[in-house]
């Protein structure tokens, strides 16, 4: 039996991991790896993706543009999304741009093997798959940080979009470790452009510990309200901001906290003034750790001219229990 031509696109390589040991052991196939939908698009050309596994949100070109493509040039794959990113209008959009299925990150083995399966595409098991090439080694914890964050942040997106009614365009997420000075000047450019009304909310459990940030554009706050559905006075701007805060720390904190096995309690969410108030955020942080691991999430809202910067701040001493718990992950 011919193997069959396996293409796995995902700009992660713990994602691209996770797909391989979910792929059913005696499905006969040859894998080939893209970071982007470029890279996939290449292979695609060279016969190299009969079958397609394909994020949606990667650098370069994304999932959507990479399916756009294949569809106008007439490239024959059969293409499966498999993504965090899991609003309803995403897996729509998908499956009208000629995706097969979707999957929800990340997949569950019987659920691919389902899919596979249903779609016609397992074939005759065969007697020894081929092992992909050039697969990676290890995976660094940034990028299995990154990861989890990933699927978290298409969670809160998802909730977001319900709420609001809305298509939530979602980047790929910033982890980076950063000195608090860094932080800080980072902060200080944000809020040079334009004034800025932060809620700041804290976070703890199984010894991990920080601080999320959400940070609004003064100026977008009245199309905000207006989303929310503000039909009262009374529902003052600081109330919309409280509750937006709310939906997206807590649902971003629980989709971490799923992942890596631990339950976050969540302190009181707190409106800092603008300019003033994420200064002596800072200010208060500097004092109590060096450094910290910053993850930057920046959310638009599709139609409108809506953008929010999602900031979570964890503790120096978090990466260290961080990194074993994601240890299962990285090997």
């Amino acid at each position: 039996m011919p193997m069959i031509p396996l293409l796995i696109c995902d700009d992660s390589n713990m994602a691209r991991k996770q797909l391989l040991r979910a792929l059913p052991a005696d499905w006969g196939v040859s894998v080939t790896m893209a970071t982007n939908g470029q890279e996939g698009l290449d292979a695609i050309r060279k016969g190299l993706g009969q079958v397609v596994l394909l994020d949606l949100t990667m650098p370069v070109m994304d999932g959507y543009q990479a399916l756009a493509a294949i569809r106008a040039q007439n490239l024959s794959a059969k293409i499966i999304v498999v993504s965090g990113d899991v609003q309803e209008e995403a897996v729509r959009r998908v499956m009208e741009l000629g995706a097969l299925a979707f999957l929800k990150k990340p997949a569950d083995p019987q659920e691919l093997e389902q899919t596979l399966r249903r779609l016609g595409l397992l074939g005759e098991p065969a007697v020894q798959a081929v092992a992909p090439a050039g697969t990676a080694g290890l995976i660094s914890f940034q990028d299995a940080f990154r990861e989890t964050v990933n699927v978290a942040m298409g969670r809160a997106a998802a909730l977001l979009a319900r709420v609001l009614g809305v298509f939530v365009q979602l980047p790929v997420p910033n982890v980076n470790m950063l000195e608090v000075g860094e932080l800080h000047m980072a902060l200080a450019d944000a809020q040079s452009s334009d004034r800025l009304t932060a809620v700041c909310q804290g976070y703890i459990g199984g010894g991990i510990a920080g601080e999320a940030l959400l940070i609004f554009h003064d100026s977008e706050v009245a199309d905000m309200g207006q989303l929310m559905h503000r039909d009262s006075n009374e529902y003052s701007d600081m109330e919309m901001l409280l509750d937006l805060s709310t939906i997206l720390i807590g649902a971003c904190l629980s989709g971490i906290a799923e992942q890596i096995d631990v339950e976050f309690s969540q302190g009181h969410p707190q409106v800092l003034g603008t300019h003033g108030g994420i200064d002596e955020l800072i200010r208060i942080n500097q004092q109590r750790w060096k450094k910290t691991l910053a993850v930057e999430i920046s959310y638009s809202l599709e139609g409108h001219n809506i953008h929010f910067d999602l900031l979570m701040l964890f503790t120096e001493d978090s990466v260290e229990l961080l990194t074993r718990k994601l240890a299962y992950l990285m090997s």
